[in-house]
């Protein structure tokens, strides 16, 4: 979900692990499963104190607006020093390459985002149908800010030219796709896990792709609610209604 949404956190100076092959990732949701296999890892959030944690929140907020305002071009250190009016020096303390920004505002995203879903989502005596649709409406809703346009299309910038930040989308994303797949495996358990996984990324992937044409100031903003409307039925349809013979099929007039 990019999404206003707004996932392992960071200390200066540490290299960045990798999980070893075979791992677990539990489908529990955004915020609350392991790492999922071969993600690039990284130590806590720096400044774990009251001064450095003021210090980093700082920093932080500095660096989404030059993302947002900005751009992937402006992203530098010596930029988000001077937005957050710093010393590169004491930017860079914290956070030695702006890669580890990145790291670290993701994971913020996905905390915020999985309180926003506990909140929404998974409040007891829901369907697992009220439930899918729920996390449609708040993706689509939250792709109507300039935030979420902005961050993440600028993120995806980063990305074509950073395989640490494309792990880190990626693992992003991966989440989204696990919060979207426990929903559509409960509506349809005859579903294997492999083709849960290509339904909820076709959802999720339909609705990231709305961002250049429905998000903030784009060309058919406007028609954001029709769309979200088809989004939530279509794909609640497919989800409870989809077989493995339907994908399997598709797959085979495709090939």
């Amino acid at each position: 979900m990019q999404y206003a949404l707004v996932f392992a956190k960071i200390l200066p100076g540490v290299c960045a692990e990798m999980v070893p092959k075979g791992g677990d990732f539990s489908p529990a949701m955004l915020g609350r499963g392991k790492a999922e296999p071969d993600m690039i890892l990284a130590p806590p959030r720096p400044g774990i104190y009251v001064r450095g944690t003021e210090t980093v929140d700082q920093i932080l907020k500095a660096a989404l607006d030059v993302l947002i305002d900005e751009g992937a071009d402006a992203f530098t250190l010596r930029r988000i020093a001077a937005r957050c009016d710093m010393k590169v020096g004491n930017v860079s303390y914290h956070f030695p390459r702006k890669e580890m920004l990145i790291q670290v505002m993701l994971d913020e995203l996905v905390e915020s985002y999985g309180s926003v879903l506990d909140q929404t989502v998974r409040k007891p005596g829901l369907t697992a149908e009220e439930r899918l649709r729920r996390i449609i409406l708040l993706c689509l809703d939250d792709i109507q800010t300039k935030r979420t346009t902005h961050l993440f299309t600028e993120l995806w910038a980063l990305a074509n030219h950073s395989d640490f930040v494309a792990d880190r989308v990626r693992a992003f994303y991966q989440r989204v796709h696990d919060a979207i797949g426990e929903y559509v495996a409960q509506l349809n358990p005859a579903l294997s896990p492999d083709d849960v996984h290509s339904v909820a990324l076709f959802i999720s992937a339909s609705m990231e792709g709305s961002t250049p044409f429905l998000g903030h100031g784009k060309p058919w903003a406007h028609k954001m609610p029709a769309f979200t409307a088809l989004a939530a039925t279509s794909f609640i349809h497919l989800a409870k209604t989809v077989t493995a013979r339907d994908i399997a099929g598709l797959i085979s007039e495709t090939a």
